[in-house]
């Protein structure tokens, strides 16, 4: 049964799960004024849904994920690729998108996350998801696939980083 609109309920949930559209917004948009515009975005997007929100059909950082990705790969698709404003994963978002930053991430870490930049919008959010430690149940909600699509997905890119990692390509 969705919830009811309540604007405090979902300020709190929200501030909760800022970390997801933090992360969302860092892995899409280039430049901190374009990470805040995406971080309003999503975050305008939620409240919009929020009264569709069905937390018996699934975690309320699921459906947020759902809708920051949604949002980050419409406004992508919108700006036409946007090369101007949105930008590969690379080493230096570690800071914003794994917690944690390595003093000096060593080579084969840059050449992951160059990998990762270069994946189209869709895979990028699966690396994420993949990356997050998700279940692939939840991945699949997320970003409307199946379960087995996921695992061939997931499957298919380690396989291609793989064959760039050992080759050097």
């Amino acid at each position: 049964m969705p919830v009811q609109t309540d604007p405090q309920r979902f300020q709190s949930l929200l501030r909760e799960h800022e970390r997801i559209v933090l992360k969302v917004a860092s892995l899409y948009a280039r430049q901190a004024e374009d990470r805040r515009d995406l971080a309003q975005e999503i975050g305008l997007q939620a409240w919009r849904s929020f009264s569709r929100f069905d937390p018996s059909r699934a975690k309320f950082s699921t459906w947020l994920y759902r809708v920051a990705l949604n949002v980050a790969i419409s406004t992508l698709r919108k700006s036409g690729g946007g090369e101007a404003r949105w930008e590969p994963l690379e080493a230096h978002h570690l800071d914003r998108i794994g917690g944690e930053v390595a003093p000096e991430p060593d080579e084969r870490l840059v050449a992951l996350y160059d990998f990762i930049g270069r994946l189209d919008a869709l895979n990028r959010a699966l690396i994420l998801l993949y990356l997050e430690d998700r279940p692939y149940a939840e991945i699949a909600q997320i970003l409307g696939i199946s379960e087995t699509n996921v695992a061939t997905k997931i499957g298919r890119i380690k396989q291609t980083l793989r064959e760039q990692m050992t080759t050097g390509a």
